[in-house]
């Protein structure tokens, strides 16, 4: 069936967005594929079209596995056979998805990149008819990368075991120099990049300078009609900022990790649904979620990288109409960033302690907990062994893109039962033991495929039913559980903590100097990066932003906060250019007068020279001193 077909067959496009089709046509030539799409430009249909037209089976590696459980029921709403693999199933789970992976006719097999080291994967996916390598979030291969997973190294095995079989790499942001990278890493046979413009003609990037930012943000708030999304650092300040815009009858509601699932989903629904007009959320919000009608997205803390932000802000104006990404920050922003910085990398000595902590804290024997996984209260553990909160967070972050654990803070898995005797077996079973009878009468009237398959229950839905009390009908499951009759996972609300390593001893967990210092390193390379976007004055914001991801040569958006201010001193841009070239090096060099400024620059008009330095003085880029002399503000620089 023709490519088209499939889309809208099910997906109900009737075209493709751009460089999808091109994409889409040299994954079926069998060609290896590294595609570039900025956020919302359709990635997922890049990969799932084209297996759709092929026989076979597609596996699609992912670190986020939130977003891989709504792409696999996204998958099965449309009709398309998915099932997902990650840390922290079930072994029963599991065996039934390779199952139905190898003897049945699922397409996808969505896989978190912890599972690409076991034996039980590799053995499996030898058994697959396996029609394309889907490599989704790419950049985290990367060491240069800013979201970086050791576990994605192991890729290349993997296409040993299938050679055969091309790959699609798919990210939102990549540097010139991870776009590289991701070819050399994922060992394409000829590089072969398709990238569409990260250029966003109907988006105006916006930063403002203000140690106010709750009054400017009430203004901008006021004055951009229509839904926005409001990102801080924290989770205090999701509440803080949502209670204060409510105050002033703007519908807010507030979003982070830390609350329960079903109070994210009624958050994140009503706010689709523009019930909440403005969303204050922590990074945790927006991934996977395509609303197209965003008019704004408002930083009010510095994000970690160019590539984060360049994310969050294109959430806004997906439906091609005028929209704002802004940016509020002060001069304590950046110290705190620095901070930040240095508290996101503690000592070595630090992590593995840490580390050793953990293992005593869960009474876990060295060499034993893999794939084993635990409730786990950060603050409880933390004040066991007087760590403090930020600084475990931060070394457990390390020790999971070391590939050691897995940590899920957003975990909601619902109660899953599975019967693990055949019909005949469970009949035999009710005729012997009539006190279970009724009760497994009504689950199988309330709950289908249950032979088959693991299916999500509500123990109190069941308990309404039944007239029974839930912790009744728990005891029913688990009694049943232990009968083998079958299994019964309770469901999850705590965050989870999990081995994807067997527990080793302090003194043999490896860390690299090297790998720490350069990795230390490039994240102070890209909040330099992050600084100097803020800081500038003088470079179209759509034109820094492009640059950092490699487009040069692009043209001034004439919208955004310095090109508007630009246009108000009637220079055109290469005249301005020309004369801040001239004036820059005399203003750094000593504190000096306008006249003598003026006097200094030859052959360039003086009123236009005047505009200039006058520009400056109004967009903080010189300090005056004594007699009324001009002096060239240092940027700030990242000093450790």
């Amino acid at each position: 069936m023709p490519t088209r077909n499939i889309l809208v067959k099910y997906w109900g496009f009737s075209s493709f967005r751009p460089m999808q089709e091109e994409i889409i046509n040299s994954v079926l030539e069998g060609n290896d594929t590294l595609a570039l799409l900025p956020t919302g430009g359709g990635k997922s249909i890049c990969f799932q079209v084209p297996v759709m037209v092929s026989e076979g089976i597609c596996i699609v590696i992912t670190p986020l596995i939130a977003l891989m459980k709504d792409q696999v029921e996204n998958l099965k709403s449309r009709g398309i056979k998915a099932v997902a693999i990650y840390s922290g199933m079930h072994r029963n789970e599991i065996d039934i998805a390779f199952n139905n992976c190898v003897y049945g006719d699922v397409k996808f097999l969505y896989i978190s990149p912890e599972r690409l080291g076991t034996q039980n994967l590799r053995e499996n996916i030898k058994k697959m008819n396996v029609n394309l390598l889907a490599v989704d979030e790419a950049h985290c291969i990367s060491q240069w990368g800013y979201d970086f997973r050791p576990p994605y190294l192991k890729i290349a095995e993997i296409r040993q075991i299938i050679p055969n079989v091309p790959v699609l790499a798919l990210t939102a942001t990549a540097t010139p120099e991870v776009v590289k990278d991701i070819q050399a890493k994922l060992e394409f046979k000829q590089e072969n990049v398709f990238q569409k413009s990260f250029e966003r003609k109907n988006l105006t990037y916006v930063v403002i300078k203000e140690e106010d930012k709750l009054n400017r943000l009430l203004k901008i708030a006021s004055k951009i009609k229509g839904t926005g999304i409001i990102y801080v650092r924290n989770r205090r300040k999701t509440r803080e900022i949502s209670d204060f815009l409510n105050k002033n009858k703007i519908r807010a509601d507030y979003y982070h990790a830390g609350l329960e699932q079903k109070i994210r989903d009624k958050k994140q629904n009503a706010w689709m649904k523009g019930d909440s007009r403005i969303i204050v959320s922590t990074n945790a919000f927006g991934m996977g979620i395509d609303k197209s009608n965003v008019r704004f997205v408002i930083h009010l803390d510095l994000p970690d990288c160019i590539e984060a932000y360049f994310q969050e802000a294109g959430r806004a104006g997906r439906d091609e109409k005028q929209s704002y990404a802004i940016l509020l920050y002060e001069q304590a922003d950046i110290i705190n960033a620095k901070n930040n910085l240095l508290t996101a990398y503690p000592d070595i000595d630090k992590i593995k302690s840490i580390y050793q902590a953990l293992g005593n804290y869960f009474q876990l024997a060295v060499g034993s907990g893999k794939d084993v996984s635990f409730d786990f209260e950060i603050n409880d553990f933390s004040n066991n062994y007087k760590f403090p909160p930020l600084i475990v967070y931060n070394a457990l972050k390390f020790l999971e893109k070391e590939g050691y654990i897995l940590l899920n803070e957003t975990v909601n898995s619902p109660s899953r039962i599975h019967f693990i005797v055949n019909k005949e077996d469970l009949y035999r079973f009710q005729v012997e033991n009539l006190y279970y009878d009724n009760f497994i009468k009504l689950i199988l009237r309330s709950y289908s495929g249950v032979f088959s398959d693991f299916v999500k229950i509500s123990e109190t839905e069941i308990a309404n039913r039944s007239g029974m009390k839930s912790e009744n009908v728990f005891k029913f499951l688990k009694k049943l559980h232990q009968l083998n009759i079958l299994t019964y996972i309770p469901r999850k609300n705590k965050p989870q903590l999990l081995y994807t390593r067997e527990r080793i001893d302090k003194k043999d967990l490896l860390i690299s100097k090297e790998n720490y210092k350069d990795r230390k390193n490039a994240a102070k390379k890209r909040l330099q990066a992050v600084i100097d976007y803020v800081s500038s004055i003088n470079k179209c914001r759509s034109q820094l932003l492009l640059a950092y991801f490699g487009e040069t040569g692009s043209k001034r958006c004439g919208k955004c906060d310095v090109c508007l201010k630009r246009n108000k001193i009637e220079i055109n841009e290469l005249e301005f250019n020309i004369i801040l070239e001239k004036i820059k090096p005399i203003l750094k060099d000593k504190p000096v007068s306008v006249t003598e400024i003026v006097d200094t620059v030859k052959g360039v008009n003086e009123d236009k020279v005047i505009k200039v330095i006058q520009w400056l003085k109004d967009n903080d880029k010189l300090d005056v001193v004594e007699g009324n002399k001009l002096y060239w503000k240092r940027q700030y620089r990242i000093r450790f």
